[in-house]
């Protein structure tokens, strides 16, 4: 669907498809909203994972259960795309929580066959080594980063999904930018 035009009809808006869920509990408008933004909010799931897709894909999973369950506060005052980033947040923060220690310990543990195959493909190690520098952000610069970056949401988006102040936000990622860059300058530096 999307703002294309398929078969002489005009695809319906977010707010249409959200409207019609309200209005007549119509599932199919809540299942194109899923198809809609399940790939964007997967891929911040899976930046705050630290690339845990497992992980991530069970946190989309809840988003989108409590976004269907919450649906009627949505107050169209923002995209419906940054009330679920703000869900799909939430739903990791509280699970990160919980799983804080177990997280830190997998990312350090790199199985033997993985190693092997890192020093085959340098694109995959440099994507490895971008997740373990993200994994070493802050919570909030690492959300701001994945909002802003990977959501591909203005600052101001990004701080009503987070629920932080814009100068927060901004601040975040010129902090999570300046580590990433360090971090990762120094892993092509030979010692």
């Amino acid at each position: 669907m999307g703002d294309r035009i398929a078969e002489g009809k005009v695809a319906a808006s977010d707010a249409d498809l959200i409207l019609a869920v309200l209005d007549r509990d119509d599932r199919e408008a809540f299942a194109e909203l899923v198809r809609r933004h399940q790939s964007k909010i997967r891929t911040v799931l899976r930046r705050l994972t630290g690339g845990d897709t497992a992980f991530a894909d069970d946190l989309a999973q809840d988003t989108f259960v409590l976004a269907w369950r919450n649906l009627k506060s949505f107050r169209f005052e923002a995209r419906f795309s940054t009330w679920l980033y703000r869900i799909a947040f939430n739903a990791w923060q509280s699970e990160a929580r919980k799983r804080r220690e177990l997280l830190l310990e997998s990312m350090d543990e790199a199985p033997a066959a993985d190693a092997a195959m890192v020093a085959e493909l340098p694109d995959i190690a440099s994507r490895i080594d971008l997740e373990r520098a993200i994994a070493t952000l802050s919570d909030g610069e690492r959300a701001a980063i994945a909002a802003c970056y990977y959501a591909d949401l203005s600052h101001e988006e990004a701080a009503r999904a987070l629920g932080m102040p814009v100068g927060t936000v901004k601040t975040h990622v010129l902090r999570a930018k300046a580590k990433l860059r360090a971090r990762l300058n120094a892993k092509e530096t030979p010692r």
